[in-house]
């Protein structure tokens, strides 16, 4: 899925050679798409991490790990770590995923460290994340399964260009 990326199995038997240019953004730009404090440019995902980061997180987990954990079980682990810490060790977790992200798309470590972003700046930075996945055609809210059958069908994932009446 991603343009230096193996081929990988999205579903029982359906293995999906990557192809450049399939998920829009999915290597044109190696910078976020998005600042960090960026937060209000999706207010639905900026209110939602405020009330329920574990939701942000949990979606953005699920395409960042193709799959392999649901939303709702990254959520719930997120949400438990957050209950039992009171909040102060959600970021040694959520800061991994980060990680994983800017591998996958080759995203710089920017404007610090992974984990001085989530643990000082953790609704923020997960509101970045959740915003560079939609740049990148995704549609976290969806989950991995859908946005990977959508890629192995080879269905565009931004929406279509403007279309005009002509003969």
């Amino acid at each position: 899925m991603y343009p230096d990326a193996a081929p990988y199995e999205a579903a029982p038997g359906v293995v999906v050679a990557p192809v450049a240019g399939l998920f829009p953004g999915a290597g044109a730009s190696r910078e976020w798409s998005s600042g960090l404090f960026d937060c209000f440019d999706d207010f639905d995902t900026c209110c939602m991490t405020f009330w329920c980061p574990c939701i942000t997180f949990g979606r953005t987990a699920e395409i960042v790990d193709h799959g392999t954990t649901s939303c709702g079980t990254s959520g719930a682990l997120f949400a438990l770590i957050e209950y039992l810490s009171a909040s102060w060790c959600t970021w040694a977790y959520s800061c991994t995923y980060r990680g994983r992200m800017r591998a996958q798309h080759g995203l710089p470590e920017a404007p610090c460290a992974d984990f001085l972003v989530h643990l000082c700046c953790l609704p923020c930075a997960l509101c970045q994340e959740y915003r560079e996945l939609k740049a990148r055609g995704y549609e976290p809210i969806l989950g991995w399964e859908f946005n990977a059958q959508r890629a192995a069908a080879g269905v565009a994932m931004s929406a279509p260009a403007a279309q005009g009446m002509g003969r």
